[in-house]
């Protein structure tokens, strides 16, 4: 029978890592499509920035993340002021660092499944008198979708597993920010915890494993139904 700091971690990590997808679905697909089909002043810019989680410190994105939005940075004080409300020391502050950590594994498939749209369907459409809100919820959307979805399972394994950027913003707190990594991280500095870490290791990957198939069978779904159609 699981015990119940068990149950606790396993469902804090899935409320953080559902949240953090949630957080960034949004704009890893408003930034994807833009980076795919706009050309603007500062592009190469926008794509560099929306990269630098992959290649920074993830130990450094949480600090940053501490400097703004902790309970003494500005934008976290101007948060508790306004709102009543703060990211510091949260689990809505773990998804937030998931989020961040995620956001350009998510975005970047689905920029290439938008690269991959032939441009004349487009066209055509626009000839017809399909306007760019159309083509994009009729055509380029429903074309993307198996991109997307594969963003969103790689943004939800990288939430899931996030570690450094977590444990620099949110710290390791029990039953708030203590999810399946930082508790498997815990536990490996107990010198009986070997057990109970293992336990959740497989757990970690059972999840992961089980949200790749999901994905992959979706996604065969989805190209059926497209060649059906």
């Amino acid at each position: 029978m699981p015990s119940p700091e068990y149950i606790e971690i396993v469902l804090l990590s899935l409320k953080v890592a559902g949240l953090a997808v949630a957080f960034a679905t949004l704009p890893a697909i408003f930034t994807a499509y833009a980076l795919a089909n706009w050309q603007f002043p500062g592009k190469s810019i926008l794509n560099a920035l929306v990269h630098i989680p992959l290649v920074m410190p993830p130990v450094v994105t949480g600090y940053l993340l501490l400097l703004l939005l902790g309970p003494k940075g500005p934008l976290g004080i101007l948060l508790e002021d306004w709102f009543g409300f703060s990211f510091g020391f949260r689990w809505t502050g773990a998804a937030l660092a998931a989020a961040v950590m995620a956001f350009p594994l998510m975005m970047r498939p689905m920029r290439l499944a938008f690269e991959s749209i032939d441009g004349n369907l487009c066209d055509i459409a626009s000839t017809l008198g399909a306007g760019k809100l159309v083509r994009l919820l009729t055509i380029s959307l429903p074309l993307a979708l198996p991109g997307i979805l594969a963003g969103l399972v790689l943004g939800f394994a990288k939430a899931l597993g996030e570690f450094g950027a977590t444990i620099t913003f949110v710290s390791n707190i029990p039953g708030e920010t203590r999810t399946l990594s930082l508790a498997v991280y815990s536990l490996l500095q107990s010198p009986d915890g070997d057990r109970q870490a293992l336990i959740l290791i497989i757990t970690a990957i059972a999840i992961s494993f089980a949200a790749l198939l999901f994905s992959e069978r979706l996604s065969a779904r989805l190209l059926r139904r497209g060649r059906d159609g």
